[in-house]
């Protein structure tokens, strides 16, 4: 794959532009990557509720779970299904509105500084082998095309967000991705 620079979007990927992006503060480069998982409904993979969530068109009648998470206005820089397929909804240079409260190394407002990359999965549901690939092939070319990002700096929503969120989960094996990247 291949990022356009200019458009800090990922080409020959599908693409689904969230509306829940702004841009950076000034001077304000990707430093960080942020892991996440999700899965709508929780425990369940597949279908288009992640896209309509992230793009505001989520229906609450479409399951008892979304009356409480419709109105969110998030959104993520990718997702990479268990099939490995990646879908980008937010250029890297913009900001994406998946960190919330959060902090990084005493730094504050992660998503400032951050790119997130979502994993369609659960905190305790194992992650295909297919998903570790796909990220760490992103990790490399993002690291490539944004320098400031270090190599240490990678984190799970639970490290930036503790007591608040726990994902990537337990289930998330930070050795397999370690290996994969060496």
């Amino acid at each position: 794959m291949i990022i356009n620079k200019k458009t800090g979007l990922l080409e020959d990927c599908q693409q689904v532009m969230s509306p829940n992006m702004d841009d950076r503060p000034e001077n304000m480069r990707p430093e960080l990557l942020v892991i996440h998982n999700i899965s709508l409904p929780p425990g369940e993979f597949g279908g288009p509720y992640i896209d309509q969530l992230f793009c505001n068109q989520l229906a609450a009648n479409e399951h008892p779970y979304f009356t409480g998470i419709c109105d969110l206005r998030v959104s993520s820089h990718l997702l990479i299904r268990r099939d490995g397929e990646i879908i980008q909804y937010v250029p890297f240079h913009k900001r994406a509105w998946h960190a919330g409260e959060s902090s990084y190394q005493g730094r504050s407002r992660c998503n400032d500084f951050s790119i997130g990359i979502e994993l369609e999965g659960s905190d305790d549901t194992p992650y295909e082998d297919i998903q570790y690939r796909q990220l760490a092939d992103m990790i490399r070319l993002l690291r490539e095309n944004y320098p400031d990002i270090a190599k240490q700096a990678i984190t799970g929503h639970c490290d930036i967000a503790p007591g608040r969120k726990t994902d990537p989960g337990e289930s998330f094996d930070w050795d397999k991705l370690q290996q994969l990247l060496e």
